[in-house]
């Protein structure tokens, strides 16, 4: 038995956002992986690009950054050069500057550090299912799927815990900016021209240009050396720091990235945990080594970040097709964690799912997800807090998902939960 079988009739037009307001089309990424792996797509109001979709490809092209590079954006959207070089992140770097980069701000996000976290974890998942779970029925994003990931971000970086949903509404703007619903100005529909240099094309960049600004201008002067954002600052062996300009497009993908898929994976799981009772009493009734893999497999089956974009740097040959230099090509790593030659039921959620080499962290090349392993630990303790303190699960109305084709998830999940007598 599937969680979610998809409704598109499996023709979406994949540069839409409404096509993905019900759920990622997935009959249409079924359909182009047997049919037509490399297909060309219209852009809409943008160029048109190459939708790359079968599991194996996707694997091998990442790693082909010479072939296919991140220098030029990771969104569907056109840039000019100045644009890129104003709204970049070490995201849009290839290697060898992607790697010098990562290695500045890779440390404050290495297995070892996060693991230091997770006492800090657990306690915010008590306080958050506490206040959550005592309304009996709630939205589960808002209460808990966004608080986790909020609240933890302000650990991260060492901010006022005042402005955490500040922060994060910023990053939803930023990240969301094809969704009425999080941002003013939609990026589909409204000009955006005047924000062309901004992080995502979006106003809330400058906003928050100038709160890392003063954020760390007041911690240098309170002498607070707390928080990643000093690690990220600090110089390397060789005494390098990453310039002002990196700094604040870092800090404003912390925000946005750090912040949306966390909670998406979040709210896919306990949308699967409401519709499947069977997951709930597995997780339940299983040993310690269920945690090992059940994560990760919330993780696949939600598959946030739908897609990335790289640009060819010259001509190639693939299934028959010429891809020209300056192409765009997508990787929809969306429609690989559905490959049914990789995994086994693609649809269904197996706990137990091992080995599970899901692409939803960008796996098999060099940008793979700085934050995976925060993202993981998140999931694991929120879910084995949560499945403590309830007997049921019941969804309370009907879901809704984000309109986006780049970021996806449920961003509306009315839940209604019966306690443990012990928790009542």
């Amino acid at each position: 038995m599937t969680v979610w079988q998809p409704a598109d009739d499996g023709y979406a037009e994949l540069s839409d956002h409404d096509a993905f307001v019900a759920g990622p089309p997935h009959n249409t990424f079924a359909r182009m992986r047997r049919e037509d792996p490399l297909a060309w797509c219209d852009g809409g109001q943008f160029e048109g690009y190459w939708s790359l979709t079968r599991y194996d490809d996707i694997v091998a092209y990442n790693r082909d950054t010479k072939l296919l590079s991140s220098a030029r954006g990771i969104r569907i959207e056109d840039q000019s050069y100045d644009e890129y070089l104003a709204r970049r992140t070490f995201q849009e770097t290839d290697p060898p500057e992607h790697t010098h980069t990562r290695m500045l701000v890779g440390k404050a996000f290495s297995k070892p550090v996060i693991a230091g976290y997770e006492g800090v974890i657990r306690e915010l998942c008590d306080d958050i299912l506490d206040r959550a779970l005592a309304l009996g029925e709630f939205d589960a994003v808002r209460e808990i799927a966004r608080q986790l990931p909020m609240r933890m971000l302000g650990q991260i970086l060492g901010v006022p815990a005042d402005d955490l949903d500040w922060l994060v509404t910023r990053g939803d703007e930023l990240i969301a900016n094809t969704d009425p619903e999080y941002s003013q100005v939609v990026l589909d529909r409204d000009d955006t021209d005047e924000y062309r240099f901004m992080p995502f094309r979006s106003p809330a960049g400058a906003e928050l240009f100038e709160y890392a600004k003063k954020l760390m201008e007041d911690k240098r002067a309170r002498g607070d050396d707390s928080g990643v954002l000093n690690l990220i600052l600090a110089p390397n062996a060789h005494g390098e720091v990453i310039s002002d300009i990196e700094f604040r497009n870092f800090f404003c993908l912390l925000v946005a990235a750090g912040n949306d898929t966390t909670r998406y994976s979040l709210s896919a799981a306990m949308y699967a945990l409401a519709t499947r009772p069977e997951l709930l009493a597995q997780l339940q009734q299983g040993d310690e080594s269920i945690w090992e893999t059940a994560p990760d497999e919330f993780i696949r089956w939600a598959s946030p970040t739908m897609h990335f974009r790289r640009t060819a740097t010259r001509d190639f040959e693939l299934h028959g097709k010429t891809v020209r230099e300056g192409d765009k090509v997508l990787f929809w790593f969306v429609s690989a964690n559905r490959d049914d030659s990789h995994f086994d039921d693609p649809f269904d959620i197996d706990l137990r799912r091992h080995p599970n080499r899901h692409l939803a962290f960008g796996q098999g090349g060099p940008h793979i997800c700085l934050g995976m392993w925060l993202a993981r630990l998140e999931v694991r303790l929120l879910l084995q807090e949560l499945v403590e303190r309830v007997t049921s699960i019941e969804q309370a109305g009907d879901h809704e998902y984000l309109r986006s084709n780049f970021v996806g998830g449920i961003k509306r999940l009315p839940l209604a939960v019966t306690l443990n007598k012990s928790d009542k």
